[in-house]
């Protein structure tokens, strides 16, 4: 298939010399380097003469004779009414299929990259995006995806409504989306606060680089659970708090509230996923619950609470916030990106009204706002009732692709190599793997059957990793998830084989009789 030509900008001719002679010659000169050096590749557009005349300030009958003695010699070529291009001719055979370079080269010694750069190139390298193969998470499909309504409001609302084009805004986001979140959370989670207290964020990272940025001084020690969302430990490490960040252990009540008192009592934040643990996905119970708002009181500290997949418990009724009992102390983190879709790129953070102005602060210096057209077209979506409606379309759905994709794995794999993470909420299910499994491995050989998951061993501290994967089941049909878990099922199994292998090839080395 043809690469789709592009009008070239050559920023390379205006150092044409006017006092050295016909600027014709200098003309095809410099187009002619220009091509050789892959400024300007085969099948690109250049300007008009007349454009190009009037950027270069010389006569049109100059660029004219340039492009005359350049499509003679073969370099351009001009077909009626498709203008001057740079010859096709001139295109390597294999290369002709392969995408455009990016511009300028890319620096592959990591010795030369200062410290921060190597770390936030790794960081790139973590947060990749799954291809929207199963099983990626928050991938939205027909069912559930808000798409014919979204775009109405978008085209009622970008043109001439509230959501055209502006000039800056308020850093703490629109008002009418600051009020529908204001009364969304107070129905839905028992979160206590008024729309002067809800910032608007780009999602759930966005806040937390906020919380860091707000709540920690350079000396400050904050607890992380362990495992955690590797979001907020990449942001610790990141920003110079790795031997400030405690790892506090988790177990099925969630957080150990009285470990995280023995390993660090004078902590200035607790960053915490209490209504569904990220990412194993249990519930914090009540009695943790109290203990940690109570430590929080008592040690002048700072809960920040980020709300995972809340929304979608498919059995009862979704646990209250953190917030609603201690609006004081919580900093609350919400996103849309999950029940909606992740390009929305939409989310919220709601604090005390003491912090709300340093929050406004460091939002500034971030980014200045947020883009103001979907804000508004989001603030309708919740007026106008459509995201409740929307929500409970996609537990219904969920929930039956949860218990498929639970049905399918538990047939497909021996309970010695594999086994699912009880829960009962959320858009994804953690399958635990045998003891000294590789999980990452699996990931790779996995990603090349097609078949998209995230490792769990890395979102534990050091030391106390435990091999499993992140599967989700959100964005795919029945069909779908059935095949990708007999492809995942058949990497699993050649793995586990393969160690047996390596284990009776050591036997057999040492002459050991065991079975």
């Amino acid at each position: 298939m043809a690469r789709t030509a592009r009008v070239a900008d050559i920023p390379s001719l205006g150092t044409l010399d006017r006092a050295a002679g016909s600027l014709s010659r200098q003309l095809a000169q410099a187009l002619r380097e220009a091509v050789r050096q892959g400024d300007i590749e085969p099948g690109d557009a250049l300007p008009s003469t007349r454009s190009l005349a009037a950027s270069l300030q010389m006569a049109r009958g100059t660029v004219v004779d340039a492009y005359e003695q350049l499509i003679a010699e073969g370099v351009l070529e001009s077909k009626g009414g498709a203008g001057t291009r740079v010859a096709q001719a001139l295109a390597e055979p294999h290369r002709a299929s392969e995408p455009r370079a990016s511009a300028g080269p890319r620096r592959t010694a990591r010795s030369s990259l200062p410290e921060p750069a190597a770390a936030f190139a790794q960081i790139a390298r973590e947060f990749r995006p799954l291809p929207p193969v199963p099983f990626a998470i928050s991938v939205p499909i027909g069912l559930t995806a808000p798409a014919d309504i979204w775009r109405r409001l978008g085209n009622r609302l970008r043109a001439k409504g509230p959501g055209a084009p502006a000039g800056y805004t308020d850093p703490l986001g629109a008002l009418p989306l600051r009020e529908a979140i204001a009364g969304y959370v107070r129905k839905s989670r028992s979160v206590r606060c008024e729309p002067d207290q809800v910032i608007v964020t780009s999602g759930t990272q966005q806040g937390l680089y906020l919380a860091r940025q707000v709540l920690l001084g350079s000396r400050d020690q904050a607890w992380v659970e362990n495992p955690a969302y590797r979001g907020i430990t990449a942001i610790l490490e990141s920003t110079g708090h790795r031997d400030a960040m405690v790892r506090v252990p988790v177990d099925a009540e969630g957080i150990d509230v009285e470990a995280g008192i023995r390993l660090a009592p004078h902590a200035r934040a607790a960053f915490v996923t209490p209504s569904h643990q990220y990412p194993l996905g249990m519930p914090m119970s009540m009695a943790r619950r109290n203990a940690l708002l109570a430590w929080a009181r008592a040690s002048h500290a700072w809960v920040v609470e980020d709300d995972y997949d809340s929304e979608l418990r498919y059995q009862g009724y979704p646990f209250p916030s953190l917030q609603g009992s201690a609006p004081d102390r919580v900093v609350y983190l919400g996103t849309f990106s999950k029940i909606l879709f992740p390009s929305l790129r939409a989310g919220y953070v709601i604090v005390p009204d003491e912090l709300v102005d340093a929050f406004c602060g460091a939002r500034v210096l971030m980014d200045r706002h947020p883009p103001n057209a979907d804000q508004h077209v989001l603030a309708a979506f919740m007026a106008e009732g459509h995201l409740e409606r929307h929500i409970r379309r996609v537990r219904t759905v969920y929930a039956d692709h949860r218990a498929q994709l639970i049905e399918t794995l538990e047939a497909l794999l021996p309970k010695d190599w594999a086994w699912l993470e009880p829960g009962d909420q959320g858009m994804h299910l953690v399958l635990w793997l045998a003891e000294g499994v590789d999980d990452r491995t699996v990931v790779e050989l996995a990603a090349r059957a097609g078949v998209a998951v995230r490792a769990v061993s890395p979102m534990f501290a050091p030391g106390t990793g435990r091999p499993g994967l992140v599967l989700g089941f959100g964005g795919f049909s029945s069909a779908q998830m059935k095949a990708a878990a007999q492809r995942l099922a058949a990497v699993i199994a050649e793995v586990m084989n393969s160690r047996k292998r390596k284990r009776r090839a050591i036997r057999k080395a040492s002459g050991s009789r065991e079975p």
